[in-house]
């Protein structure tokens, strides 16, 4: 104990020694920004030179936001601020020992109109550069395809991954919001600016991990942040309008429109977007080699929005409306393995088709008011509209034993058993279901923050609620034949009518006080309740055998035996301690939460009824460490414990038989589960040789996880799920990734390599109580690497690019479960620009996979796609281009999904060789000295093209 106290002390000895050695030190400040649209300027160089002879003492570049902060001995010096394009601010300045600290306020700096008629290219732009947390992205070091949108940039950069969903990741963080300026765009659906958005338009892209509304309030991390794109448009573009109007049409009916207006004015911006197309939002030829994404099935889709955003010295709001609606047409072809013992599988092969129409309307805003300098008020309403109009058909084959032959031959055939031998078919199933639904969300969230002093102290409260009615209807035809079974049970019919209407409401209460305990450290106390409640009501009836899925459900018979209501309210509180240290170059947070949970949930089912009570005691613990070696480098570790209660359902001791083949069971005896997660980041960029690297890491275990046991009946084919806890789950998961500009800066080189291994277990057998013998451990190891060497001069873009993808999966049941599959793929890409305003982009790749257990989707496909556009009319505002896609006619669009339980391959129908002729024209009316210059505007190179001035 003794030691321990006097360590404490010399540690506070320590800061107090090192507080007093700087003491003598003073600081001057600032913000840059730009004297025409009045926004930041980052990397602006500002240096503090001795006087008379201007020598530099010290110096440094401003951050994201236009500020700085030099720390300085008191005297007398000259300050100077300078970036390229605009005129340099040279000032007197003095600081003296009573007064060491000078704030220099707001400096303007204006663009140097002889700099940006006379310059020339001398260098290119950096492709990234790292700042604090930030990765910033220029544009300008990127050639797309004429007319790309933002996806076709954002896929080039180092890090960026677009998956079959559309999900963005940098870094294997998921990109879940983009904004303009600062300013959110559309809320949380980034695909309307990815899809939307012309890549011409923006000047940087800047990656960072954004605070919740809550944290930037208070201060303090709440472990709530997004991983967000900000954009910035190009200089001289935001005071003004500009629009574009982009229309194709092309062979097999393809289709394309996109129409976008925007006004921006200072602080204000003002969007509308239409788009209609039926060509699933394909990239632009060009963009590049390797495996494209490719979205399954036939879509068409129509949406119209409008965003704003407009900023006063105490007030903003933001917000949008959003009109969408999809129509897709989807067929697959699926071969699966599930793994019933350690001698024995089950294989099915399944044909599908689905047309799924949805229709969605979505209206949110963002107000947030400073009457004070210590006051914030934070509103946030969204009101949500869906309606979904689901049809699938679905045909399935169950074996016992491999058939051999593939999904195609299987389902050609006139008769199976003329294939395979009926002791090894198990059953075949056909089913028609519809399922129609709407809904309906009301949500909004409320905070109000006062600053108690300037040191830290301040108290916030936040309130929020969200209701939620939907209801939906669900019409299925299913005919099943069970080969094993009797000749009695041997054919199976099934035509259901189901109602499932459901009401939830829930409300949320926090409140906050933060107080400082010494310089840099603060301790943040909080409560939070929270109250919901959820009804639902579903109502099964019994259609007769000769009943059409539009037919009239008036002859139904209820099903009381699958009929259920559930009415559940559950209470929440929840008490957390946090701890906040914070210097000039480490960012220390900790905390702790602890929340008694209070459930009720009133069940019937047929006969059964229940009223059941719970009561649970769940911790989190949170842990977040940032340490700055220098502007450009910085280490990042977070850890959070996170506890979960299984769902009241899970816990009820009832069978639900609505699907024979999938029926589920209850288990009372489930506990919580408890999982730890814990990241690592690095980066580091040297700006002087624009080379940098980051790297992300991320562990992940869970105890107690909720994992299914299944029990396999050979008869039927069927299983009996019942939910179960499991130990040995876990994953890890890193990225690595690197940019080199060689020597010139003409070549750069681009790597990004990944890593992650998954550790899967769960419960499968025949028998009919499992044990831990049946037990099953799937070890997936796959790894990537993407490599990109590009050489860029004025005129022309030329990329060399390579990828492979490798992954080792072992199964500890069966040996015939282990696989080893690779995907791999070579080529180029380049873009040119051709005397006359005409540009030629092109890519081609060869595209292989080998390992997979169906020879044929052991592929080679050489892909080639190509574009030739030409710009005309005055400022180069028109372009029109003709594009083909996969002019060889070899590209499919395979899958596949392992885990613990099964393995399995799946074809989907998917756009694939078409041409089209494409027309682009833009509108420009910008204000401001560099946008009343003249020029072309950003429908050719302009500016910042291949035949003009950058800047950078």
């Amino acid at each position: 104990m003794k030691k321990w106290v006097m360590g404490l002390l010399l540690m506070l000895a320590g800061v107090s020694a090192f507080a007093q050695g700087n003491s003598r030190l003073g600081k001057i400040s600032g913000t840059v920004i730009d004297g025409d649209d009045k926004s930041p300027v980052m990397e602006a160089t500002v240096q503090v030179l001795s006087l008379p002879d201007s020598t530099m003492i010290t110096g440094q570049s401003t951050d994201l936001n236009g500020r700085f902060s030099i720390s300085v001995r008191p005297g007398k010096y000259a300050l100077k601020i300078s970036f390229i394009g605009y005129t340099s601010d040279v000032r007197g300045i003095s600081t003296t020992k009573a007064k060491p600290n000078l704030n220099i306020g707001t400096v303007e700096l204006y663009m140097d109109a002889f700099m940006l008629e006379a310059a020339t290219v001398v260098a290119e732009a950096p492709e990234v550069t790292a700042k604090d947390d930030t990765l910033v992205y220029n544009s300008s070091a990127y050639r797309v395809p004429e007319g790309s949108a933002l996806e076709e940039l954002v896929k080039k950069l180092p890090g960026a991954e677009v998956d079959d969903e559309g999900k963005i990741t940098i870094n294997g963080k998921e990109i879940t919001k983009i904004m303009i300026d600062g300013k959110e765009f559309f809320a949380d659906d980034p695909n309307i600016a990815m899809k939307n958005l012309p890549v011409n338009i923006i000047d940087k892209i800047r990656a960072y991990e954004k605070q919740s509304d809550m944290a930037r309030v208070t201060g303090i991390e709440d472990g709530e942040e997004e991983t967000v794109l900000d954009l910035s448009v190009k200089p001289g573009m935001n005071h003004g309008f500009f629009g574009n109007v982009d229309g194709a049409y092309g062979t097999e009916k393809r289709y394309s429109g996109k129409l976008l207006a925007n006004y921006f004015r200072d602080k204000n911006q003002f969007t509308v977007i239409g788009s209609a197309n039926n060509v699933n939002d394909n990239s632009f030829p060009g963009g590049g080699g390797g495996f494209r994404r490719q979205e399954n099935g036939l879509t068409a889709v129509k949406m119209a929005g409008a965003n704003f955003a407009t900023e006063k010295e105490k007030f903003k709001s933001e917000g949008s409306v959003n009109f969408n609606y999809k129509d897709a047409d989807m067929m697959s072809k699926q071969s699966a393995e599930t793994f019933v013992s350690a001698e024995t599988s089950s294989f099915q092969n399944a044909m599908n088709h689905s047309r799924n129409k949805t229709t969605n309307l979505t209206a949110d805003a963002f107000m947030e008011w400073k009457p004070d300098t210590m006051t914030t008020f934070i509103f946030r309403p969204r009101i949500r509209y869906g309606k979904n109009d689901n049809t699938t058909l679905q045909d399935s084959y169950t074996f016992n034993q491999d058939p051999v032959y593939s999904t195609d031959e299987l389902f050609n055939a006139e008769d199976l058993t003329s294939l395979v031998p009926e002791d090894q078919i198990v059953n075949t199933v056909m089913r028609n279901s519809l399922k129609k639904s709407d809904d309906l969300t009301l949500t909004g969230m409320m905070i109000f923050n006062r600053r108690l002093n300037n040191k830290g102290r301040n108290i916030t409260f936040r309130g929020r609620y969200n209701y939620t009615n939907s209801s939906s209807e669900q019409f299925s035809l299913s005919e099943t034949e069970y080969f094993q079974q009797s000749p009695e049970e041997r054919m199976e019919i099934l035509n259901r009518y189901i109602t499932t209407p459901t009401k939830r409401s829930e409300y949320n209460a926090r409140l906050t006080y933060s107080e400082p305990i010494f310089k840099g450290g603060f301790l943040q106390f909080s409560y939070n309740f929270q109250y919901s409640r959820s009804t639902t009501d579903n109502t099964t009836f019994d259609m007769p055998n000769d009943w059409t899925i539009d037919g009239s459900t008036a002859d139904g018979t209820l099903n009381s035996d699958l009929s259920k209501s559930a009415v559940y309210n559950y209470y929440n509180h929840q008490a957390e301690l946090s701890f906040r240290w914070i210097r000039e170059k480490m960012n220390f947070n900790v905390g702790v939460s602890f929340q008694p949970q209070r459930s009720t949930l009133s069940y019937t089912q047929g006969d059964y009824q229940v009223d059941t009570v719970r009561n649970v005691f769940n911790f989190t613990p949170t842990l977040d460490f940032r340490y700055r070696f220098s502007k450009t480098s910085q280490l990042r570790i977070r850890y959070r414990g996170r506890t979960s209660q299984p769902d009241m359902l899970d816990l009820l001791p009832i069978s639900d038989n609505t699907d024979p083949l999938n029926v589920t069971v209850g288990n009372p005896g489930l506990k919580p589960t408890f999982t730890n997660s814990l990241r690592m980041e690095y980066n580091l960029f040297k700006p002087e040789t624009q080379r940098g690297m980051f790297s992300f890491f991320n562990f992940q275990n869970t105890m107690n996880n909720i994992s299914n046991r299944r029990i396999y009946n050979e008869q039927t084919g069927g299983y009996i799920t019942t939910p179960e806890n499991i130990n040995g789950n876990w994953s890890l998961f890193g990225v690595v990734g690197g940019n080199i500009a060689l020597k010139n800066k003409k070549y750069t080189i681009n790597t990004f390599t990944r890593a992650n291994y998954q550790n899967m277990v769960s419960y499968i057998s025949s028998n009919a109580v499992t044990t831990d013998a049946d037990k099953n451990t799937t070890k997936r190891l796959s790894m990537g690497e993407r490599l990109r060497g590009t050489y860029r001069n004025d005129w022309w873009e030329i990329s060399l690019n390579g990828s492979l993808d490798y992954t080792h999966s072992r199964n500890s049941y069966q040996e015939s479960g282990n696989m080893d599959t690779y995907q791999f793929s070579y080529g180029a890409s380049t873009n040119v620009r051709l005397p006359w305003n005409m540009t030629l982009s092109t890519d081609i790749s060869q595209n292989s996979r080998r390992g997979y257990s169906d020879d044929s989707m052991n592929r080679d496909e050489l892909i080639w796609n190509a574009q030739i556009a030409q710009d005309f009319l005055k400022g180069n505002a028109a372009t029109v281009s003709i594009q083909f896609y996969d002019i060889l006619k070899n590209q499919s669009n395979i899958s596949r999904t392992i885990s613990a339980a099964m393995r399995q391959d799946t074809e989907y129908n998917a756009i694939y060789s078409y041409c089209m002729v494409h027309f682009i024209y833009r509108l420009n009316l910008f204000g401001g000295k560099q946008g009343r210059s003249g020029g072309p505007g950003f429908g050719g190179p302009g500016p910042r093209g291949p035949h003009g001035p950058r800047r950078f």
